[in-house]
């Protein structure tokens, strides 16, 4: 078992990532908001100007400056390659800049992943 996570550099893409996955077969995926350091030197996602309680009007004007990190569990190395190549479709090589960073991490032990008897009680 892998995780695979990814910084999605463009959150544009996320609609299209997410449904790249999902063809791949991806069973679940979990998404955060997030931003690197860099990102806060160059683009000054903390500004000052925004409220300390914003309105909606206030986070609609405010363009969209965070990252977007995807992560999920996958067994074997087929289904990683398969996410991998999914993901690239939509964002292209990943060795260019300002694409992302996906990362893979084996996993030694998984808790709550494959609860089949929840899943049996929804069906029915």
């Amino acid at each position: 078992m892998y995780m695979v996570m990814f910084v999605l550099h463009d959150p544009c893409f996320l609609r299209e990532v997410l449904e790249a996955w999902d063809a791949a077969g991806v069973s679940g995926i979990t998404i955060f908001p997030s931003t690197g350091l860099r990102r806060l030197q160059t683009l000054d996602v903390l500004r000052e100007d925004i409220p300390l309680i914003p309105s909606l009007e206030d986070l609609i004007q405010q363009e969209e400056r965070l990252n977007r990190t995807l992560f999920t569990i996958v067994e074997g190395d087929e289904m990683v390659d398969k996410v991998v190549e999914a993901t690239q479709s939509v964002i292209g090589d990943l060795n260019n800049p300002n694409t992302g960073i996906l990362t893979v991490l084996p996993v030694v032990k998984t808790y709550g992943l494959n609860r089949k008897d929840e899943v049996d009680e929804d069906k029915g």
